[in-house]
């Protein structure tokens, strides 16, 4: 008898709600949806979170200066993040809010737990602020004076009374964490966090501001003058989500430790999700991460993308002319999981004529139509999404399963486009079209043949493309030609 897998905990970052998601967005909660889809098809028990990072100064500000109530801002935003579950046809289990009353509890209960450890101080104090970041600004991580993910915008300097949490009482524990095997991918990530111990990054961060300069946020427990700071409050959201405290089955199960309990994050987090957080988790008495994985950030021709560029792409606008699998497609074989890429519309554009519409596409449709003129009944297992494998679950192939082990979304996506490009170039030589009008029975042999292998492109497909994947499951099923999967684009 087989052994049962483990449970299997996979959270994006929460975006915060101050404008419509952008592609860079996107990439992050395709890898993700990738990853779950994966281990359910593998077997595994999956709790996949998402959610929205919604307190904070600059949403305050925002809805300030539009006039709005702040939960109607943060309520009209949230639903457009909601929306990405139909757009990029994402499978997470929880949407979770930081303005939803469970995850309000969870953040003052975090707070009481690591006050009760004495992590927890007031002090009176001056420091450069970066709004845009909504953090604090060491002299060291500037660049002329200037936050360098938001260049042009100036610093605030601020002197007042905060609490403080004690992150320089963790250092050393925090040094033992990042020795473990695959705490962090990539390796010149974890460089970046080992760099911390010598410098600032170590140092204690406040944890809450004045409710009289900015009331937007989740109270202080026993202090109404002071409201917490959106990063300790927000981070909390990866274990309320999972009704931490009040379920601690649930919490137990997905929340453990292990090399199965996996953040993604992007690049400009490496502190607060490695550093910061799992400091509040010791603090807490509570289990750390097992797992991190950072990637890097998508430019376009060349620039950060921005709205006053105007390079800005948004994922609903390539969805609704190409397709959410396209954009998926895109995302996982042409963006390097961990370095910064580019992505331009034309380079899409021709990625998806020469890939999917001339290749996957055209491939499936070469295949049906042979199996429909010369096969009858169902001639190739094709499992369709849903249906039971059993305890076990799919056995992946080794290359493609490792890749995805170690965050690497193009790898495993390219052995799936190998065996593409592999069977395309079978059909051109061995040519089953006239074989089959001259031997029926070893030409229908090597048709079916075709569609067993088109079967097994789907199955690899199904976490990354997966309405694709079931478009040819289904046409298997039928033993027709699909409709055209990727209408080519002029």
């Amino acid at each position: 008898m087989s052994e049962k897998k483990p449970p299997f905990y996979i959270t994006t970052t929460i975006p915060y709600v101050n404008a419509a998601p952008h592609v860079g967005h996107a990439l992050e909660f395709v890898q993700a949806d990738v990853l779950a889809r994966f281990k359910r098809l593998a077997g595994y028990e999956v709790f996949f979170n998402f959610g929205t990072d919604e307190h904070g100064q600059k949403i305050w500000e925002k809805a300030q200066a539009e006039g709005k109530d702040t939960q109607d801002y943060v309520d009209f935003y949230a639903d457009k993040f909601k929306e990405l579950r139909v757009t990029l046809d994402l499978s997470y289990d929880a949407f979770i809010r930081t303005t939803d009353t469970k995850h309000k509890a969870a953040a003052q209960e975090m707070w009481r737990r690591c006050s009760a450890a004495g992590d927890i101080y007031k002090k009176q104090y001056q420091i450069k602020y970066c709004i845009g970041c909504e953090m604090e600004k060491t002299d060291s991580e500037l660049v002329n004076g200037e936050c360098p993910l938001h260049p042009g915008k100036s610093l605030e300097t601020r002197e007042e009374e905060n609490y403080f949490f004690r992150l320089s009482q963790y250092g050393e524990k925090l040094m033992k964490l990042y020795s473990l095997p695959d705490f962090l991918t990539p390796d010149s990530r974890l460089n970046e966090l080992r760099s911390l111990e010598s410098g600032a990054g170590m140092q204690d961060f406040s944890i809450s501001r004045l409710a009289t300069k900015m009331p937007w946020g989740i109270a202080v427990p026993d202090d109404t003058e002071h409201v917490m700071y959106v990063w300790f409050d927000a981070l909390v959201n990866y274990i309320s989500t999972l009704d931490w405290p009040q379920n601690e089955a649930q919490f137990s199960r997905f929340w453990n430790g292990t090399r199965d309990c996996v953040q993604m994050a992007g690049k400009d987090q490496v502190r607060q999700q490695a550093a910061m957080w799992q400091a509040m988790l010791m603090s807490a008495k509570l289990p750390t991460t097992g797992r991190i994985f950072i990637h890097g950030f998508i430019n376009s021709a060349g620039q950060k993308m921005s709205k006053s560029i105007g390079n800005v792409i948004e994922p609903i606008s390539i969805v609704n002319e190409y397709g959410a699998d396209a954009l998926r497609y895109y995302l996982l074989r042409h963006i390097h999981p961990f370095e910064d890429s580019d992505m331009t519309i034309e380079k899409f554009k021709e990625a998806y004529n020469a890939d999917l519409a001339n290749g996957l596409g055209n491939l499936a449709a070469r295949v049906m139509t042979l199996s429909e003129k010369w096969l009858s009944g169902v001639v190739a297992p094709s499992p369709a999404r849903g249906e039971g494998w059993g305890d076990v679950g799919v056995v992946f192939p080794e290359a493609y399963t490792n890749a995805l082990e170690h965050f690497e979304f193009n790898r495993a996506i390219e052995t799936v486009w190998h065996r593409i490009e592999t069977l395309d170039r079978r059909i051109a030589e061995e040519e089953p079209f006239k074989v089959v009008k001259v031997d029926e029975e070893k030409g229908r042999k090597m048709i079916s043949n075709l569609v067993s292998e088109l079967s097994t492109i789907a199955l690899l497909l199904e976490p990354m493309l997966p309405a694709t994947s079931y478009a040819i499951n289904s046409a298997i099923k039928a033993n027709k030609k699909p409709e055209t999967l990727f209408p080519r684009k002029e």
